[in-house]
């Protein structure tokens, strides 16, 4: 287990890495499954890394598991590792922001 100083700079790392909110992020993942003919159920809509981002953005700190500790450390490095904070994003790098909008991060929001 996290002991409570790393949980709490997890949580402050991981909500700034992830700067959309949990409708936004629903959206997003609803959007990006959808077909021409269907769109997906809401529970059941983007990649289970997403899905998991989602549910940690509606839970309280205090109600978090080690599942969902080792999940916010994964998507703190996704982005981290994929951000590019020193320049703006390219329009034409689409497939860079659609992996990172997946995890809650928007490259194009500041």
């Amino acid at each position: 287990m996290t002991d409570a100083l790393e949980l709490d700079a997890l949580w402050e790392d991981f909500h700034r890495a992830v700067n959309m909110t949990s409708q936004e992020l629903a959206a997003w993942l609803r959007v990006s499954e959808a077909t021409e003919s269907a769109e997906p159920l809401p529970e059941h809509a983007g990649e289970p890394t997403g899905q998991h981002v989602l549910a940690i953005l509606q839970k309280r700190r205090t109600d978090l598991t080690d599942d969902d500790i080792e999940v916010m450390y994964e998507v703190v490095d996704t982005v981290t590792a994929d951000a590019d904070v020193e320049n703006e994003p390219q329009a034409e790098d689409s497939v860079r922001r659609q992996r990172l909008m997946s995890v809650g991060h928007d490259p194009l929001r500041r």
